[in-house]
């Protein structure tokens, strides 16, 4: 992976841009940084980067990050995929978009999707700046999951080194395919677990302002308690009581669907990235 790449970002200035974008900066890639709307174009350059114009920037780029949001991919790889050079990549840091088929290709253009796992539960941190960076992608460690619609594996190294270097520090980049990815981010991690984590700060505030106990001591039991569920159901490092476990039947039987695993097939799968894409539907 100490081989050096032409990469463009495009989008640099937004939110996800300035981030792999402040981490490219401290790598040995060649790194062009297209942004055009005028706030992401001052931070660019209050960042201290220079601004290149898209069709200099893509135009022998080996990779092109397009760090921009999913309802906009469909026009900027509209205008910009044409103009690749061939055996290009196009990377894009979400899977909805690409798995839709809503993005403009090309046959001799490679198609690439990756997305970061942020850094774990279990992460052994050591650092402050570690347990302060819960997002991932400045101090603390993190996997990234991504897929190549190639068999190349030239064009692979290519998109692991990039991973590498704008989710960093990362431990281990996962292949999969893009429907893969599709079924991990949004259905696995945004669906299920971003949820529950809303939920868990809706329960919060119910106990805090409904029940009328102390914000403190809620906050503190629900932390500690969440950090053992998540323990005890994930790694099994000890096993719930058995009053402990009633009233997770309880809990179930109260707030969880019976039929809740039908977001894992294909047709639910297709409506939920519908809704996330505003799209009447998924046609493929």
């Amino acid at each position: 992976m100490s081989e050096s790449y032409r990469i463009a970002v495009v989008g640099a200035g937004g939110k996800m841009g300035m981030r792999v974008s402040n981490n490219l900066v401290r790598t040995d890639h060649t790194v062009a940084y297209v942004e055009t709307s005028p706030a992401g174009r001052q931070r660019t350059i209050d960042a201290g980067r220079e601004l290149t114009d898209a069709a200099t920037a893509v135009a022998d780029a080996d990779i092109v990050v397009l760090a921009v949001p999913d309802l906009a991919l469909p026009a900027v790889t509209a205008e910009l995929v044409p103009q690749l050079r061939p055996g290009a990549i196009v990377l894009t840091l979400d899977p909805a978009a690409a798995y839709a088929g809503l993005l403009t290709t090309r046959e001799d253009v490679v198609q690439a999707v990756a997305h970061p796992c942020h850094p774990s539960v279990f992460l052994e941190r050591t650092t402050k700046e570690e347990w302060a960076d819960t997002f991932g992608g400045i101090a603390a460690p993190q996997d990234a999951i991504a897929a190549v619609e190639s068999d190349d594996p030239a064009a692979r190294d290519v998109v692991e080194a990039t991973v590498r270097a704008i989710y960093a520090p990362v431990i281990d980049v996962h292949w999969v395919t893009v429907k893969q990815l599709a079924q991990l981010e949004p259905t696995l991690v945004e669906t299920v677990a971003c949820m529950i984590g809303a939920l868990l700060n809706e329960a919060l505030d119910e106990a805090v302002h409904t029940m009328g106990v102390p914000e403190a001591a809620a906050r503190s039991i629900l932390y500690g308690h969440t950090q053992v569920a998540l323990a005890n159901g994930l790694r099994g490092d000890n096993p719930f009581s058995d009053a402990c476990l009633i009233a997770m039947d309880y809990g179930r039987e109260s707030i969880v669907k019976e039929d809740w695993k039908k977001i894992f097939r294909d047709d639910e799968l297709d409506r939920n990235l519908a809704r996330m894409l505003h799209l009447d539907t998924i046609e493929r």
